[in-house]
This record gives C-alpha cells, structure tokens and sequence, in this order.
C-alpha cells in the first residue's frame, strides 16, 4: 500500500471514529437537559422551570409495553381513558427494570390515547385501532414528588399541541394506582412485557 492510501486510510479512520464519538456525545446530552440529575445519568422526563412535564417527544422510539382496551361499548360510552392505550416506557428505565426488577427514580411512562375504529377487519371481528386522541404520562422522582404515593406523579394533556402540563391532584389517578396496581403503583398485572422482562428471584 501506498504511503498516499495509508495516510488516506488513517484520516479516514479518524473522521469516522470522530463522528462516532460526536453521535455518543449527542446522544447523552439530548436525555440530560434536566440538570437536578447527577453527571452521567440520563432522564427522559423533562421539566419547565415551573415544574410543568414538557410533552415527551419522540416516545414512539421507547419500549412499547402493551396496548390495554377500554372500548366504550364495554364501559357505558364513557371509560376513564378511551379506548387503546399504546404504552411506551423509555429505554434506560426499560434497561434498570430488566436488572433489578424495580422501577428506577426517573422512570417516564407514557400512555398515548387511540380510538377504536373499526370492528371488522379481514382477520375477523374485534376492536382495531383508529385516530389518535392524545397522551399522558407518569413520572417516578423521589426529589420532585416526595410527598406523593411512590413518588410517581401523573399528567394529562388537552392535545398534542401542548407544550407542558402541572401534575393531577392525587385523587385523579394516584388513588386508584396506589390501591389497584400490581406492583409501585404500575399495573403490572396488564403488561405481559414488563412481566416477561422482570428478572426472577435468585
């Protein structure tokens, strides 16, 4: 080999190692915009300096844990959350939980709202999915809601326009979460992925 195609090779070699660090760079940097977290660790739930939880962004790209349904023809036209919930948990807290079987101090989970549309399909009769209605998300942060169950707080908002939203009242959701959840106020017993990635007992 030439010394021209050495030299060729190593800049080469060098930009792409440069990029790569720079893209590792980006990434961490993007889930550490919340500063009340220690260096290094990335949080997914960030928040306005009113403490309102800005809209997650991007949660498609999370871990989908289940799709529950609560159809109103089964809930006399009115369920507390229409219809199917497509539940997304982010990666790192996905990751912990994988590990130790606990949900981390930073764990967002987010629940998007979609409609029931049609009841047949060629497949056979059922309830599939339709438009979207929304989302709402859960937080667990030991320093942000010490008082609350769990430290988890819970947030609805109007519309995807939404830029950011207070926490409910604890009567709204984290009543019934407290008292009906499998297990940290997380209705475990509903999402066969969290059961499936929870490590057993050693």
């Amino acid at each position: 080999m030439s010394q021209f195609k050495r030299t060729l090779l190593g800049r080469l070699t060098s930009l792409l190692l440069s990029g790569l660090l720079v893209g590792q760079a980006i990434t961490v940097t993007a889930g550490q915009q919340d500063d009340r977290y220690e260096p290094g660790r990335i949080t997914y739930a960030h928040f306005n300096k009113d403490g309102q939880l800005l809209i997650p962004r991007n949660y498609r790209e999370w871990i989908f844990i289940g799709a529950p349904v609560t159809p109103k023809d089964m809930n006399d036209g009115n369920p507390a959350f229409p219809e199917f919930h497509n539940v997304y948990i982010d990666p790192v807290s996905w990751a912990h939980w994988k590990q130790t079987g606990k949900f981390r101090d930073g764990t967002i989970i987010v629940k998007e709202l979609v409609s029931v549309g049609a009841e047949e399909a060629a497949s056979g009769n059922g309830y599939f999915q339709g438009e979207y209605l929304g989302i709402a998300a859960t937080v667990k942060d030991s320093k942000r809601f010490a008082d609350r169950p769990n430290n988890w707080a819970y947030f609805g908002y109007d519309s995807y326009e939404s830029k950011s939203t207070a926490p409910q009242p604890d009567e709204s959701c984290n009543t019934c979460h407290k008292e009906n959840a499998a297990e940290d106020n997380v209705f475990v017993q509903y999402y066969p992925v969290l059961r499936a990635g929870k490590p057993e007992k050693k």
